[in-house]
């Protein structure tokens, strides 16, 4: 997952890189509002955007009017702690707004609920070659349909919902079969190797040593 820092404050952007990509986020820092309007332009796939408001240039309220129209969720991240403050910016059509000082933590949990809703009112998802169809629940790879069971199809839903991130083998068993984890991966596993197979993802869908799996986008469809 794609994550842009928009932060004067060098200290406070390094520590949000280092610590989300400890998380498995892919990171890029811009420390004014017309480097990262740049950047968005140069490329608007990002996946979300962390913003403070008092910027050089371009300040965060004028950068998340240019955004809103691309439709990638913005937490605003700012010194400016007044309620007026906090109503104007979520009005303004932020998805959450952190007050500094913060903890990078705290940072990671609103991001993730954040993706969340924005993950149950999409209706489309993509990634590498392949679309998803989650009203018809229906996939897609290079336009022809493939044929997924109902588990298959799930667990590939939420592979993609969090790609790039590291998915903890129980957590990633209760959501798709919605039941207790009792330790046996044989099921997940199994279904982890048909999707591999079906789709030809050997090298997007990575074993994570005691972890689980993670979906990463290969060479071959960068």
């Amino acid at each position: 997952m794609n994550v842009l820092i928009v932060e004067d404050d060098e200290a406070i952007a390094n520590l949000l890189y280092m610590d989300l990509s400890d998380e498995g986020y892919r990171c890029t820092c811009a420390c004014n509002g017309t480097e990262a309007a740049d950047l968005l332009e140069q490329n608007p796939d990002y996946d979300f955007i962390l913003l403070d408001i008092m910027l050089p240039e371009i300040n965060g309220y004028e950068l998340l009017e240019y955004i809103k129209p691309m439709e990638i969720p913005v937490i605003f991240l700012t010194a400016k702690g007044a309620v007026g403050d906090r109503i104007y910016g979520l009005k303004l059509g932020a998805d959450d707004y952190i007050v500094k000082p913060f903890q990078s933590g705290e940072v990671i949990a609103r991001m993730e609920a954040v993706l969340r809703r924005y993950g149950k009112n999409r209706k489309r998802l993509s990634f590498a070659d392949v679309e998803i169809n989650l009203e018809s629940r229906r996939a897609y790879q290079n336009g022809e349909e493939i044929e997924l069971t109902v588990k298959e199809f799930d667990l590939l839903v939420e592979l993609i919902q969090n790609k790039n991130v590291a998915q903890y083998r129980d957590r990633l068993y209760e959501k798709v079969w919605n039941e207790p984890f009792l330790g046996d991966t044989r099921t997940l596993d199994t279904h982890i190797q048909r999707l591999r197979k079906k789709l030809g993802w050997e090298d997007c869908i990575k074993t994570v040593f005691r972890i689980g799996y993670r979906l990463e986008e290969s060479e071959k469809h960068i």
